[in-house]
């Protein structure tokens, strides 16, 4: 391991302060051999994932809620009967045990004003909306838990934070139909954040890619979970917009030091770590870009790129069109329908998707 990783594994235990939540401590990964999954098997483990990974939703809610277009399946694998999709040599331990990250499970909120305690006009945050409920999740609370579960105007929300590679996404935390809590599996996959969800039978967990937004090994393997539109924002352009937003409390039960941020200047220098490598000159490694998935085909949008107002863009026979606010909200659609779209690191992005196509 390089002096780089070491520092972050340092880092990240420092962060975590070893909580551990529920009896097992480590997210096991098989051994032994491994095979694809026999053909048969497969289209029926596809064929399940496709039908039961949208969840029932009124007609109100599925306007909130991004079209899908991510439609590329990956290979499923099975070792000591376990399936995956990704290589099992390619989870690495971030430092911290199973929940030694402790997710926010009882949110608490509080008003923009009353956020000002602990928040400047420059904090960094995700800002979400559904069923006209507002909410800011600021990033020197999520860098700490990474994951919220969260209810937002009914819908069951899985508020998400890799702070290694800058991911902040919001999942319908549904899966199969059934609401799930999830948390930190102390794993990466490239450097990414790999999440699970809690069952009282530890068969029934499976680790979730965050940057993939699936499962990437248990039983769930290959279901993806639904994106629900987000934007990074800094916080005074986010309470302009949206004057009562509710803004996700310090006081979640955990003792932090919610002033500091422990990777430091991790997030500007040119360093990659924990499986993940960069060898592109395109764009700076950490330069923030929108990735996004049309039917199969990858393509990353540099966040700086974007100009202010609308813009469109050809992408794989279908025109995408753009709109940026003054306040650095991004929203992508393919004939009316809004796009999902994962915001991130460059290298992140490009770790998961080499064959990614870029805007610039």
């Amino acid at each position: 391991m390089n002096p780089f990783s070491v520092t972050i594994v340092v880092l990240v235990i420092a962060a975590a302060g070893f909580f551990i939540v529920n009896g097992r401590n480590q997210f096991d990964v098989p051994k032994g051999a491994t095979e694809r999954l026999a053909e048969k098997q497969l289209k029926t483990s596809e064929g399940t994932a496709k039908d039961t990974q949208k969840s029932p939703m009124n007609t109100t809610e599925e306007k909130n809620i991004s079209s899908d277009r991510r439609t590329h399946v990956r290979d499923v694998l099975i070792t000591d009967e376990v399936k995956h999709s990704i290589p099992l040599n390619e989870i690495l331990s971030g430092g911290p045990p199973k929940d030694g990250i402790p997710s926010v499970d009882s949110p608490k909120f509080v008003s923009a004003d009353d956020a000002r305690d602990f928040l400047s006009d420059a904090d960094i945050g995700l800002g979400l909306t559904i069923h006209g409920v507002s909410r800011f999740y600021p990033y020197k609370i999520l860098v700490w838990h990474e994951i919220v579960n969260d209810t937002v105007g009914g819908t069951p929300a899985l508020v998400t934070y890799c702070p290694l590679c800058a991911t902040g996404i919001v999942f319908d935390r549904r899966v199969r139909g059934e609401v799930q809590e999830f948390g930190v599996s102390g794993k990466l996959w490239k450097s990414n954040l790999l999440m699970y969800n809690r069952a009282p039978n530890g068969a029934d967990e499976s680790l979730w890619s965050q940057v993939l937004g699936e499962a990437v090994l248990g039983e769930h393997t290959g279901e993806k979970l639904t994106i629900l539109r987000s934007d990074t924002v800094r916080f005074d352009d986010w309470k302009k917009e949206h004057s009562n937003t509710q803004v996700l409390s310090t006081d979640t039960g955990a003792a932090r030091s919610y002033g500091r941020d422990p990777y430091g200047n991790y997030y500007m220098d040119d360093s990659v770590s924990f499986g993940a490598t960069f060898n592109d000159t395109r764009l700076h490694p950490k330069a923030l870009v929108l990735g996004i998935e049309v039917d199969g085909v990858f393509k990353a949008y540099h966040i700086d790129a974007i100009p202010v107002g609308e813009s469109s863009d050809t992408f794989n026979g279908e025109t995408i069109t753009i709109t940026k606010s003054k306040a650095g909200e991004i929203g992508m659609s393919i004939g009316g329908e809004s796009l999902s779209a994962v915001r991130g690191f460059w290298f992140s992005w490009l770790a998961v998707h080499p064959e990614t196509q870029l805007f610039k």
